[in-house]
């Protein structure tokens, strides 16, 4: 039966590349030959996952390797050099905190993935050809310069400074300093997106370009505000009077202003009023989003004996 990617993971077809990562990091910890030592099986399966990771998580490899349908055509097309091109692999593993190599003793042991040439070797080469060494006929120096990890780190802003954009300075500590750095906050960025800061993550090895930081995004709570993509909520409480009647109050506005809006008469409890254009600004730009008002209808807890004597003739008129 015809090798297949997908199935070698375990992940659907239309699998993000987040999920194939994810499952990849899982699999790789189990398989992976330092926690399997003389463990065959467990080398083998690790070749195909790292095989089948490094042609799904890249999306022309992956365009390509769905046309032809199966691992054996796609091997006939493309070179070892060419499936482990531009891989991850590397940066994973050392998250992980594997070793490079596998193994100890009189030297590093190395594995081909589908190589024509295949079988263990000694070698001491780069971390790359130390996990999938050969590549055909293509040899990798030691010296080898590769890109530092990239790091993340949870950024929490304030709902105005995502509505309006802000600057943070961030004091990020790295080996041996504190790296402070200052970031801009674009206006209209919501929770879950991500700010790549270039070369402001890990140092490079061997001459290497430094990783890059990425800061997720998260908004911290607002005591008025909620926020629906561009659009925010608020509630208003009215008295009975004012829903039945109509009325115009003052609503509170993200910049800290008010705006008067209109009750309608017989307004019910839960209507959303709109407010056009009061919302959060289009991160992409094209407009703004709105705000909506969200009434509540206040029942008084406690009544005046007049009052109630009003009720009740209310009441009493089948109101």
């Amino acid at each position: 039966m015809a090798e297949d990617y997908y199935k070698t993971l375990g992940v659907d077809k239309k699998a993000s590349v987040d999920d194939i990562k994810k499952t990849y990091r899982k699999l790789a910890f189990k398989y992976h030959p330092d926690r399997n030592p003389n463990n065959k099986e467990a080398e083998e399966k690790f070749k195909k996952i790292s095989e089948a990771y490094a042609v799904l998580s890249d999306t022309e490899k992956r365009q390509q390797y769905d046309s032809f349908g199966s691992a054996d055509q796609f091997r006939q097309r493309y070179s070892q050099e060419d499936i482990f091109r531009n891989a991850d692999l590397n940066d994973i593993l050392r998250e992980m905190g594997f070793s490079f190599g596998f193994g100890g003793g009189g030297g590093t042991r190395t594995f081909r993935t589908g190589s024509k040439r295949g079988g263990f070797r000694q070698a001491g080469g780069s971390p790359l050809e130390d996990l999938f060494g050969g590549f055909g006929e293509a040899d990798y120096s030691q010296n080898m310069p590769y890109k530092g990890q990239d790091q993340h780190y949870n950024l929490s802003i304030t709902l105005e400074e995502s509505v309006f954009g802000s600057e943070k300075k961030l004091a990020l500590q790295k080996e041996d300093h504190v790296d402070e750095i200052s970031v801009k906050i674009p206006p209209g960025i919501s929770a879950g997106k991500k700010l790549r800061l270039k070369g402001k993550g890990s140092p490079g090895y061997q001459g290497g370009p430094p990783g890059d930081l990425f800061l997720n995004i998260e908004i911290l709570p607002h005591p008025l505000f909620a926020r629906d993509g561009n659009d925010l909520y608020i509630e208003k409480s009215v008295s009975f009077t004012q829903a039945v009647l109509g009325s115009s109050v003052d609503v509170p506005t993200i910049d800290g202003g008010k705006k008067r809006i209109k009750i309608p008469s017989s307004t019910q409890n839960g209507t959303k009023i709109r407010m056009k254009g009061f919302g959060v600004a289009n991160l992409k730009g094209g407009g703004k989003g709105d705000q909506y008002v969200k009434i509540l209808i206040d029942v008084p807890k406690k009544l005046s004996d007049r009052q109630a004597q009003l009720i009740k003739k209310l009441a009493d008129e089948g109101l």
